[in-house]
């Protein structure tokens, strides 16, 4: 459905942003008065990172006058294989900061407001209060499910984004207008379900195609053109290069923005209502953790272990802990891989950073193997504080 403008047109556009955008005015549905409206605009992006990329360089370049970057976190080498709007002279630089570079040479009539921090449940409020629209470019269920509730709290429209492997998602989130991301997902997934960006890897380009879509719906929504995605679900398969669109409905029952709702404020700790790992996995690692400095000195010692991987197989071919036997998580989970497991060794289990070593490690434990223990940091710690040659990712 079509909607009214999001902001009211600024007064004027100057002799060089006539020049700039010509080809915006020369689009009718576009036209002066769209481009004044892009002009008057606040859009805050959270995250300068894959969708945070290619959404804030073509927000900057379609002329939004006033954007906004929540980022705490700094460029690493791996985040350039996707985040194009860094490059290597910015590795270590703030992500916030290296952003607000990029934007000044694409458009230097953009004013930047950098948010270096961040987001959480003391500031979320504040720091959107002061933009017309909410575009969402983070990478966890967390953050996703607080950038939803603070939208719905107060009354601010966010455009939503979704990306791992060759799969994006897309829409539209308008508790005025239509559902919220609580209609389409009460619930996060199990904890260990569905892994990360970092952990399951992401085509780069594909931040592109999803961040390009995120744009095209902020430009619509703010002058008031199109039929934006509200109450609509882009997905997207790069493999079979196929869209499709997927409805979805304001749910009654929703917990925030339903008839009766039961979340009116924002909850005290969105990590615990995501879950980071299981209430079994939490239990079976107390008393179960080591350190990978720990694992070391067991191997220097000569203690006999059965060092298991349970990362993927992609995984183990970028870098792996000497004297390792690679046996995925999925199989130990299913029950298939239990025969390999000995009785009569030390069984140490690690992954990336620790939470699907403890996922295995419950289930290990819940099939007999009490002394079974994990590594706290995974092969990250291993490599940080070990083995430094080793390549991370």
């Amino acid at each position: 459905m079509a909607l009214p403008p999001l902001v009211e047109p600024a007064a004027e556009l100057t002799v060089d942003e006539i020049r700039r955008y010509s080809r915006h005015l020369i689009i009718p549905d576009v036209g002066m008065d769209g481009q004044k409206r892009l002009k008057n605009s606040k859009v805050l992006v959270v995250g300068a990172g894959g969708l945070g990329s290619p959404a804030l360089l073509y927000l900057a370049a379609a002329g939004v006058g006033t954007l906004g970057i929540v980022d705490f976190d700094t460029v690493d080498e791996s985040n350039l294989q996707r985040q194009i709007i860094h490059g290597v002279s910015d590795i270590d630089r703030p992500k916030a900061e290296s952003a607000a570079a990029s934007i000044a040479e694409v458009n230097p009539l953009v004013n930047v407001v950098i948010h270096n921090t961040a987001l959480d449940v003391d500031n979320v409020k504040e720091i959107f209060s002061q933009y017309d629209l909410i575009v969402d470019g983070t990478d966890n269920f967390a953050t996703r499910y607080m950038v939803n509730d603070a939208a719905v709290l107060l009354g601010k429209p966010y455009v939503w984004g979704s990306i791992y492997r060759f799969d994006g998602q897309a829409s539209v989130f308008w508790e005025e207008h239509g559902p919220c991301y609580r209609c389409l997902y009460p619930e996060p997934p199990p904890p260990g379900m569905v892994p990360s960006c970092a952990e399951g890897g992401v085509l780069g380009v594909l931040c592109a195609s999803i961040g390009s879509i995120q744009v095209n719906e902020a430009i619509k929504l703010l002058t008031g053109i199109g039929e934006p995605l509200v109450g609509r679900l882009m997905v997207y398969d790069a493999l079979e290069m196929e869209y499709r669109k997927i409805k979805v409905r304001k749910d009654p029952n929703c917990a925030l923005c339903g008839d009766n709702p039961t979340v009116t404020d924002l909850l005290e700790d969105y990590e615990d209502f995501c879950g980071a790992v299981s209430a079994e996995a939490e239990e079976a690692t107390l008393n179960a953790t080591i350190t990978a400095r720990e694992l070391k000195d067991w191997q220097d010692s000569g203690k006999d272990l059965f060092l298991v991987d349970v990362r993927e197989p992609a995984e183990w071919e970028i870098n792996r802990i000497p004297g390792a036997t690679l046996i995925p998580k999925g199989e130990i989970l299913s029950g298939e891989a239990l025969s390999r497991f000995p009785q009569d060794r030390q069984i140490v289990l690690h992954c990336k950073s620790g939470v699907r070593s403890a996922e295995a490690l419950a289930a290990l434990k819940a099939a007999g193997f009490k002394d079974a223990v994990h590594v706290q940091g995974g092969i990250v710690s291993w490599v940080n504080t070990v083995d430094p040659s080793q390549p991370s990712y």
